[in-house]
């Protein structure tokens, strides 16, 4: 069992990381949980990765959350699986512009699915959960 100064640091950076995000193996789903303001830095974190020329090789990736549970990386084409969300830089590129536009305040207590329009024959979906702006994305840990 964690101790506690490990369950506060856990805690802590979901807050710094701004989002949660989470697998359910069950659903098959990638559940990225944050307030537009969290979604938007989901969103940047990609932009950033999918911005840097470093990055083009394929297999090339990066971890999100404390749990570094979910992976963010350069593949022939657009993937959603039990480990990443992956594809070529400048898809990345679109879905961080997908992101950018679907969460948005006027959806806050939606769950927006974007498997469809990033990579339709992935075995995992993509849902954005849009909370409002009190949101604290260590909340969510215990969603799984």
């Amino acid at each position: 069992m964690p101790s506690d100064e490990t369950n506060e640091a856990t805690r802590r950076a979901w807050r710094e990381l701004g989002f949660f995000c989470g697998r359910d193996a069950a659903a098959k789903e990638w559940r990225i949980v944050g307030s537009v303001k969290g979604l938007w830095k989901f969103a940047a974190e990609i932009r950033s990765y999918a911005s840097n020329p470093v990055n083009d090789r394929l297999s090339e990736y990066t971890h999100f959350g404390p749990a570094m549970n979910l992976e963010l990386g350069t593949s022939h084409q657009t993937e959603i699986t039990e480990q990443w969300i992956g594809g070529p830089l400048v898809e990345l590129l679109r879905l961080a512009t997908l992101i950018e536009r679907s969460a948005q305040a006027n959806v806050v207590g939606k769950r927006i699915a974007l498997r469809a329009n990033f990579s339709p024959m992935a075995p995992y979906e993509l849902i954005l959960d849009v909370r409002d702006d009190a949101f604290d994305p260590a909340s969510a840990d215990s969603i799984y």
